[in-house]
């Protein structure tokens, strides 16, 4: 009587594969279906979330810039690097004649970690007063106008970034004027936030 287990034996749609077979798809006719059909079914066994150790890592970091994690995850994603440098405006700052930051944003900047702290300030301010009595401030420069070139404000917000050695890529631009929003295109900056989102209350 025939044994059943013969050359052939095995071979079909209802076959189990044998000792060494790697689970992947098979090299018959159909292979480029059944390898699109193998890899979206070993994707979806993969976990969709972040490891805990890289979370923890990264609302550590958002704490440190003063965001909340959703946005720090946003601007992290949109710009592939880490944010090294947050760069404001007075208007941002509460800075309007009086060069002294209002204490909320003063404390807020102070608690700013690992980070690059970038001011524009707009006349009759002067940036090296501005400097001078705001130890919270890393750099100060004069903020462009509406009056001046696209040139000109590329040049004031590229320049304050490279007094810190920042790329506009590692860099958030946080304003509160329509104005402000261009200084991110500007700079090449990594985002845009309004005094509000960043600021909150204070």
């Amino acid at each position: 009587m025939a044994s059943g287990l013969g050359a052939g034996a095995g071979v079909g749609t209802g076959s189990v594969p044998g000792l060494g077979h790697n689970g992947g798809p098979s090299m018959e006719p159909g292979m480029i279906w059944r390898t699109h059909a193998w890899r979206s079914a070993q994707k979806k066994l993969m976990p969709n979330t972040i490891p805990k150790l890289v979370l923890q890592m990264r609302l550590k970091r958002a704490a440190e810039l003063g965001m909340d994690y959703k946005t720090y995850a946003k601007v992290r994603q949109t710009s592939g690097q880490d944010v090294l440098g947050l760069l404001f405006s007075s208007n941002a700052l509460g800075l309007l004649r009086d060069p002294h930051l209002p204490e909320g944003k003063g404390a807020a900047l102070a608690r700013v970690a690992h980070a690059g702290r970038l001011a524009l300030v707009y006349r009759p301010l002067a940036e090296e007063t501005v400097a001078r009595v705001n130890t919270q401030l890393d750099a100060v420069g004069p903020a462009p106008v509406f009056t001046e070139g696209w040139g000109a404000m590329r040049e004031k917000v590229q320049g304050v970034m490279r007094q810190r050695g920042l790329s506009g890529a590692s860099v958030v631009v946080i304003g509160d004027a329509p104005l402000e929003r261009e200084w991110s295109t500007a700079g090449r900056a990594a985002a845009y936030l309004t005094a509000a989102e960043y600021f909150g209350a204070a």
